[in-house]
């Protein structure tokens, strides 16, 4: 939020109280978007429900076109903004141990916590699976984790850096996957609730 607001516009310390109310927000659209359903969460692995993917692709396309807006106006410097080096070995076995964690237990962090806090049960036992894995991981990390952690290094660079092309060309071809990806997991999605009787979709929810 720095990069968006001088200090001379917004007190820093109300950056954590505008970040909690922002919070809140978040969790009551998941929410009411049914991403507290771990039935609709786990659907894209299985095929019969492409909402996660519509959803978190939308919101990273509209957040990529957004900043590279702002930046160009220059209301917002992007340069501000961090995120760390890239590892690219630990970071896909990381994507495959989370997605692997996704299937099975049907929620993402974010969305293990908003099903949390409607009283969830399941939810409840994911987060304390998520902090096991994460304190198993701190007290282990210089004895098992370090040299794996420092592999595959590429420095502090984005896809489009990586690629060799132009921010805006990798935005315009992103929205072409995107679009692309759609309309191959709908029809995913039909070739399976096609196959599903009317007892299979109501108790899926959809």
């Amino acid at each position: 939020m720095g990069p968006l607001y001088p200090q001379e516009l917004i007190n820093p310390e109300y950056n954590l109280l505008i970040g909690f109310f922002i919070g809140i927000g978040f969790g009551f659209i998941l929410e009411a978007a049914g991403f507290t359903n771990t039935r609709k969460l786990a659907g894209v692995f299985y095929g019969y429900d492409a909402t996660v993917i519509k959803v978190f692709f939308t919101a990273a396309i509209t957040a990529l076109i957004g900043l590279f807006i702002l930046h160009n106006m220059g209301v917002i410097d992007v340069t501000l903004t961090f995120y760390p080096k890239t590892f690219w070995i630990p970071t896909l076995i990381g994507g495959a141990i989370m997605g692997l964690g996704f299937i099975i237990g049907g929620f993402c962090p974010g969305t293990s916590l908003s099903a949390a806090a409607t009283g969830k049960i399941d939810a409840w036992a994911f987060i304390s699976g998520v902090l096991i894995g994460i304190f198993g991981f701190i007290f282990t990390y210089d004895s098992l984790w370090e040299a794996l952690r420092k592999t595959g290094k590429l420095g502090k660079v984005d896809i489009a850096q990586w690629l060799g092309i132009k921010e805006g060309l990798f935005i315009f071809l992103l929205v072409i996957v995107t679009v692309v990806a759609f309309v191959v997991f709908q029809k995913w999605q039909n070739s399976w609730t096609n196959k599903m009787d009317a007892s299979d979709l109501d108790d899926l929810g959809l």
